[in-house]
């Protein structure tokens, strides 16, 4: 019998099995981090982009997370301004994913499977990653409280034939969010699903500068659901395992999400379009 959808969204909340290492990215020419399980060849991938005004240290126990569930996760640490390039963002996000492929890893017990990689992100990482997944094949997508990006990130959603997960806030369509038009604008399979009570925000760790103007801040039930949204999402796209397919269902519910439909007009969710939750 498989486990109920409630179950798996508390195991992935949690840390998984692995022990988990840490290199630098700067070694082999790319700014960033990177952290893979112990050991294993032909591992999942994914290349995680950050959101304005972080920094790859403001998700680490996020990357931590999904390498201790078995994928080697890598965060470039470029574009950390004020005033970043996103274009410049989602290209060193290809290049981090091709530092992934084409280098041994680790202590040389560790390499990555070329067709078993994803591009992910949060804020205007998330539009980068959309703007990296339109010029690169890649198994899967996660766009994680997205931001508005210069080019529009929706304008190029709809090259991406690979699954997409896009996962917003309270607010759905607002200044600070583009989630329902990129999940409107995706050219192929995808779910938009926004966590409950959660801040555009809230997925960041530790203290900003923003946090001490009191613009958003970190939220400790955010980053747990989503780090169970997106480990389920990798882990079934990455690695087929049918375990863990309700997270790339359009239409399975999980604890503490509503499914959104985008097509719908609504600006928060809990408003019409959107489809019950538990």
């Amino acid at each position: 019998m498989a486990p109920k959808p409630k179950t798996l969204a508390r195991e992935l909340s949690k840390r998984g099995p692995h022990r988990v290492l840490r290199g630098d990215l700067a070694l082999a020419g790319q700014p960033g981090v990177v952290y893979t399980p112990e050991s294993g060849f032909n591992l999942p991938a994914v290349a995680f982009a950050h959101s304005w005004m972080a920094g790859a240290d403001h998700y680490r126990k996020t990357l931590e997370h999904l390498a201790s569930w078995g994928i080697v996760v890598a965060a470039p640490d470029s574009e950390r301004g004020p005033v970043p390039s996103h274009l410049g963002l989602a290209t060193d996000l290809r290049a981090t994913l091709d530092i992934c492929v084409g280098v041994r890893l680790g202590p040389g017990q560790i390499s990555v499977r070329p067709d078993r990689v994803a591009f992910a992100g949060h804020g205007m990482g998330a539009g980068a990653a959309v703007l990296a997944a339109a010029q690169q094949d890649v198994a899967a997508v996660a766009a994680l409280f997205p931001a508005p990006t210069a080019p529009k990130a929706e304008r190029y959603a709809s090259k991406i034939t690979a699954p997409g997960l896009v996962v917003a806030g309270a607010d759905i369509d607002t200044m600070n969010s583009n989630a329902k038009a990129l999940a409107e604008a995706w050219g192929g399979e995808h779910v938009l699903r926004a966590v409950n009570g959660a801040s555009e925000s809230g997925l960041t760790e530790g203290r900003r500068l923003l946090g001490a103007l009191g613009i958003g801040g970190s939220e400790r039930k955010t980053q747990q659901i989503t780090r169970a949204l997106l480990t389920g999402f990798l882990l079934y796209h990455l690695t087929e395992d049918k375990k863990y397919d309700v997270f790339a269902e359009a239409d399975a519910e999980l604890p503490h999400t509503t499914l959104v439909d985008p097509h719908e007009e609504h600006t928060k969710a809990g408003f019409q379009g959107v489809l019950p939750h538990i």
